[in-house]
């Protein structure tokens, strides 16, 4: 039986690293996104108001002399 031995350059792993944190980093965005157009779903059909108890600052500029 021939074993042979595998040798991996350290650049290689830095770019494994890279792609599965890519990867990594994808697959939680589009998870992010499924599940706020879910519960955006959800809450539209229960008639819950995300933005109900949330204050909003209004866009007016007032100018001091």
């Amino acid at each position: 039986m021939n074993h042979m031995m595998l040798y991996i350059d350290p650049s290689v792993t830095t770019y494994l690293i890279q792609a599965v944190a890519g990867v990594v980093i994808a697959v939680g965005a589009g998870l992010a996104i499924y599940f706020h157009k879910a519960k955006k779903k959800v809450n539209e059909k229960l008639g819950i108001d995300e933005n109900k108890g949330k204050e909003v600052e209004s866009d007016d500029i007032e100018f001091k002399e």
